[in-house]
Order: structure tokens, then C-alpha cells, then sequence
């Protein structure tokens, strides 16, 4: 696999109420008799210039300037009624008073990578609005504290830019693509080449800013701790609005060093790859290698939290096999290892303010969990399914350090102690008219690896949003908690039943809503 490709491959995965506004809250808001009344109620407190209907010219551009998966640009997918682009909470708390008296629900997008695309579509014909936060992304750094309130809107590569201006000594561990919007990514946990180090994203958050259901601004000690630890991994939209993110940062050294080497089939990359899933998970925390597999060849890629001279011993003594030595040490600060990781040589710190992503592609994604390893004849067969008509790309991200190390009630990310990495599969296709090919690879490759992964449930990545895995069914107006678990349980584990509970305390008719949020469990 050239490194051009693996970067193109990396590309495409990739406190205020203002006293100028003002938003009448008295109890839970009462629907209404008319969806065509949103509109009106929302210009009493939303500035016009905000506010798209679907009649609006610069609605089209709007709504997929942060698509990623070009199969939902298709003139079937079901688009919202209107799209509001808020600059101040108070424009979302708004939108929901609103929604809620006029039967308008709202869906949340902050960066558009979600693999389903339900943050902006429908999976079935409904009326909702849009909330899109891109114009809120301011990034506050406080680093003295070693904190930073983060808005919902920004992306990745603007949070790391703007940590390593206030202070190049932090970091802050959370996604390997610039372009992921803060309020999906640390929602659903959120992790990247810091895991094994510092966790998931969500691990560090320590307050919240919150609209809910009844239009309310909460932060964390008004929320209640039980909406806090919902928040933090339990999935985007379900509980309310994030607006902004209170994170610890993290120390990085003056000093880390990356390496690509790349295997075929003819240098043992079967052997490497059985011994890689053992040893991964048990390396020092500060050592994260993971692997790409596609075609007939895999990218081994690390990052190391120091400098090539201590990286070398450590990768002779623990893992000689892949024959690593220093003229694969490129050494380079945290901040320029953000963007080298995905674009390579090319990539410059620059490129974490830039808001489009480069690639775009048709796309169907797939996750799962390993917590045994899996024998040498079976990724001896893997590698057949890795060359096939339409193959994907396998990625898999070790686990152990600390994102192993923490209880797996701690928050709804469950996939913890014990775990050996995570995979995702990853189907993606090019061409005009390219929408309308089947997914298959995907779904066939993820049946053939059914015995070798997590099981009762089968484990999957909420974040690795994949419909296959089940939807929910609503009677009554409310989302049935039994069809949720079918997914659910998947995504959260034992976890999922506490967040359904905290669903029906919060929002108990279901206001938030899509195919899959967490539906509300009243016992």
C-alpha cells in the first residue's frame, strides 16, 4: 500500500445566555397545531439571517457543506423542513421551545462525519429541523488550568491548534481526522493515537453545557450527575443539546516520534499481524501501533510518546518481528504528528483549521470488538477477503493503558477492561453514480468474522454508527425501549438500560429523537 494512498485512506475516515437574548421557558412546552408556526416563533428570538426553510438559497449549500458519505446527497434522502445555524445558546434553546410547541423535532450536527448521516437526514419521511453548530466553535484555553471549553462546533484540528498555541506542552486525546465536529465525536467517547496514554475524549471531560428538553441551559452541578455521565459516551442527541465541552488537557513531551512501516503478504504479514494483536495491547501506555489492513499488504502505524532513541530498544525487545530501527523514526512535536498521521510528509500544522475534507467518497462502515486473539489460519483467510471485487479496508486500534483501565460503568463507553482492539471495516467507493452499489463487502465480511470477535452481545462502536445493527420502533409517539436494546446493548452493554432510565427522566416524550437514540425505560 503506498503511503499516499494510507494518507488518502486516513483522510476520507475521517457560558452564556446573552442579555440580547431572550427565550420565554414556563414548564415543559405544549405542541401546537401547526408545523408551518416554527418558522414565525423562531424569528421572535432568532435573528432571520439564521433560520434556512428549504425555499432559502443558501439552504442546499448549507445542508451538505459537511456531508462526507456522498450516498446521502441523493435527491431520495429525506432532508429537514429547516436548517438553523445558531451563534448563541439561547438561538438553540429557541429552537426548542419552538420545536416542542409546534411539533418540529430537531436533529444536531456539528461535524457531518456520522457514518449514517442521521445528524442531518431521516432514514424515513419525518418533519424536523437541523440544528447546525458550525458557527459555534470558539476554543477557550485556559492554561494555567490545564482546561479548555471547547463549543460543540469545532473540529478536531481546531481544538489541538489551538491548545498547542496557548501551550505547546498539552495535547489533548481524542481523533486521528481534523475534521471531526466536537459534539458527535466526544458524545459517543472518542478516541485516537492517545487512547492507550489518556483514554477516550470523553474520559477528560470534566462540565457540560446542556439544552434540554424543556429548552433549559444546564451546566454540570444543574444537569445532575446522571445526565453528565450520559453525555460523556452515551451517544449524540439523545438527552438534550450539548452547546460546549469543559476538558482537562493532557501533557504531551517536547518530543514523540511516528513510524509507518508497511508489510505484504511475502514479509509475513499474516505472522506479524497475530503477534501485533497480543503485544499491542500490552505495550507501555505511551506506545500506540495500529494497523490498516487492505489489498495484500498492511500499514503498521505508531505513535510514540517520546524520542526515536527510546523507542527503538523498547520496539526490539517487545515486538523485533517487524524489524522496526531508526530509519523509520520520524520525530516531530505532538502538534505536527496531528496532521503527519493522516497526510503524511505533506501535512503541515495548518491543516488542522481546514474545515473541508479533501476526500469524500460512497461509504458503508462497520465496527466490532476482540477480546480473544484470533488464530494465525483465520487472517491467513482475512487477507482473501482484504482482495476481493469491491474489498474494503480493515482499521484496528489496540487497546490496554488507560482506556482498559477504567470501569466499564464509568461511563456508557463500555468497551474496556479486557478488550484487545477494536476493529472497524470500512467499504468506501468513487464515481459518478457510484451511489447505488451495494454495500455487500462490508456485510459479508462482518458475517465471516462473527466467531472470532465480542459476543452476547456482539460489541460495535457508537461512534461507528451502523443501521444494520437495528433501529428503533415507536409506538405511541415514544421510542420502545425492547427495540432499542436489539442496538443498543451493542453499543453500551449493561450501560444501556441506565442510560434508557436517564432518557425517561430528562426527556420522557421523546422529544430528541432519530433511529437511534436512546429510548426512555419507565421502571
Amino acid at each position: 500500500m503506498a503511503t499516499s494512498r494510507a494518507s488518502a485512506l486516513a483522510l476520507l475516515l475521517c457560558a452564556c445566555l446573552s442579555a440580547s437574548c431572550h427565550v420565554a421557558i414556563s414548564g415543559p412546552p405544549t405542541p401546537g397545531p401547526g408545523k408551518d408556526d416554527f418558522l414565525s416563533c423562531m424569528t421572535r428570538s432568532v435573528p432571520p439571517r439564521l433560520l434556512l426553510a428549504k425555499s432559502s438559497p443558501a439552504y442546499g449549500a448549507t445542508w451538505s457543506s459537511t456531508i462526507r458519505n456522498l450516498k446521502f446527497l441523493s435527491d431520495k434522502t429525506v432532508r429537514p423542513l429547516y436548517i438553523i445555524t445558531p451563534t448563541d445558546a439561547c438561538h438553540i434553546q429557541s429552537a426548542v421551545v419552538c420545536g416542542r410547541r409546534h411539533g418540529v423535532r430537531l436533529r444536531v450536527r456539528s461535524g457531518g462525519h456520522d457514518y449514517e448521516g442521521l445528524s442531518y437526514r431521516s432514514d424515513k419521511p419525518e418533519q424536523f429541523a437541523v440544528v447546525d453548530l458550525s458557527r459555534m466553535r470558539q476554543v477557550r484555553i485556559d492554561g494555567k488550568q490545564a482546561t479548555a471549553w471547547v463549543d460543540s462546533g469545532a473540529q478536531l484540528g481546531e481544538i489541538y491548534y489551538a491548545v498547542n498555541k496557548a501551550t505547546p506542552k498539552l495535547g489533548f486525546p481524542a481523533g486521528v481526522c481534523a475534521t471531526i465536529g466536537v459534539g458527535g465525536h466526544f458524545s459517543g467517547g472518542g478516541f485516537g493515537m492517545m487512547l492507550r496514554k489518556y483514554g477516550t475524549a470523553a474520559d477528560n471531560v470534566i462540565d457540560a453545557k446542556v439544552v434540554d428538553a424543556n429548552g433549559k441551559l444546564l451546566d454540570r452541578k444543574a444537569m445532575g450527575e446522571d445526565l453528565f455521565w450520559a453525555i460523556r459516551g452515551g451517544g449524540g442527541s439523545s438527552f438534550g443539546i450539548v452547546v460546549s465541552w469543559q476538558v482537562k488537557l493532557v501533557p504531551v513531551p517536547p518530543t514523540v516520534t511516528v513510524f509507518q512501516i508497511h508489510k505484504g503478504l511475502k514479509e509475513g504479514v499474516v505472522d506479524l499481524i497475530a503477534k501485533w494483536q497480543q503485544v499491542a495491547p500490552s505495550l507501555p501506555e505511551d506506545l500506540m501501533i495500529r494497523i490498516m489492513a487492505m489489498g495484500q499488504e498492511a500499514l503498521f502505524e505508531a505513535l510514540f510518546l517520546g524520542t526515536c532513541k527510546d523507542l527503538v530498544p523498547l520496539m526490539n525487545a517487545r515486538f523485533p518481528e517487524l524489524g522496526m530501527n531508526p530509519s523509520h523514526c520520524n520525530e516531530m512535536s505532538w502538534i505536527q504528528s496531528v496532521p503527519y498521521i493522516p497526510l503524511g510528509k505533506t501535512g503541515t500544522v495548518r491543516d488542522l483549521l481546514n474545515r473541508t475534507s479533501n476526500i469524500r467518497a460512497f461509504g458503508k462502515y462497520k465496527s466490532d470488538y476482540v477480546r480473544d486473539p484470533i488464530p494465525k489460519g483465520v487472517w491467513e483467510k482475512i487477507f482473501t477477503w482484504l482482495v476481493k471485487p469491491g474489498a474494503g479496508v480493515m482499521i484496528m486500534d489496540p487497546y490496554g493503558g488507560r482506556i482498559s483501565s477504567i470501569p466499564d460503568d464509568a461511563t456508557p463507553f463500555p468497551h474496556r477492561q479486557g478488550m484487545l482492539f477494536n476493529i472497524q471495516y470500512v467499504n468506501y467507493w468513487f464515481g459518478e453514480g457510484a451511489g447505488a452499489q451495494p454495500n455487500q463487502w462490508s456485510r459479508d465480511m462482518y458475517a465471516f468474522m462473527e466467531p472470532y470477535v465480542t459476543k452476547n452481545p456482539r460489541q460495535a462502536y457508537v461512534n461507528y454508527r451502523d443501521l444494520d445493527l437495528g433501529v428503533n420502533q415507536v409506538v405511541g409517539d415514544v421510542s420502545t425501549y425492547e427495540s432499542g436494546r436489539v442496538w443498543g446493548e451493542k453499543y453500551f452493554k449493561g450501560n444501556f438500560q441506565r442510560l434508557a432510565k436517564i432518557k425517561a427522566k430528562v426527556d420522557p416524550q421523546d422529544y430528541f429523537r432519530n433511529e437511534q437514540t436512546i429510548p426512555p425505560l419507565f421502571k
